[in-house]
């Protein structure tokens, strides 16, 4: 059996002595297995993009836009909670897909806002059920209730991890 280790007069258990300690380590972890389910939706949901030769960060982007279209680009950076540097990129590829266009704000030059085009606004009635159908597949024999408890679950877990 392990001991516990002293560093600068603090002691620090060995992991066998840590209580529900396997519980933590993957593949067991809650957080390894809500990452793994991520990559797995996103994997279906590319496959589904594919088509359309979008990304599902296309898709998260484009449905803030159907939400609210002319959003400033630090808007949306603050709702998907990106970096901006990142989400220039992805605007840029948008915008040569011809699904958004930038303008500046007339109110305020340093501001760019994005705005859905005609192709972007179509999209709206075809990638929905795209992602529904991902939905149904990972959630297949789990309740509307179930659902919405894991769903409530999560973004607690989300907001307490936002504001430690």
């Amino acid at each position: 059996m392990a001991t516990s280790t002293r560093v600068d007069s603090v002691s620090i258990p060995s992991v066998s002595e840590l209580p529900h300690w396997q519980e933590v380590r993957a593949p067991h972890g809650l957080g390894y297995r809500i990452r793994l389910m991520a990559q797995l939706m996103s994997r279906l949901f590319q496959e589904k993009l594919d088509p359309y030769d979008l990304t599902p960060f296309h898709w998260v982007v484009l449905c803030c836009l159907w939400e609210q279209d002319g959003q400033a680009t630090s808007h949306i950076c603050e709702k998907l909670k990106q970096v901006g540097g990142t989400l220039t990129g992805v605007i840029d590829r948008m915008e040569e897909r011809n699904l958004v266009r930038r303008e500046r704000d007339p109110h305020d030059r340093r501001i760019w806002r994005i705005w859905l085009t005609e192709t972007g606004r179509e999209l709206e009635t075809v990638l929905p059920p795209l992602a529904l159908e991902v939905r149904e597949v990972a959630f297949a024999g789990i309740t509307e209730a179930e659902q919405k408890l894991v769903s409530d679950v999560v973004d607690r877990a989300i907001a307490n991890l936002a504001h430690p």
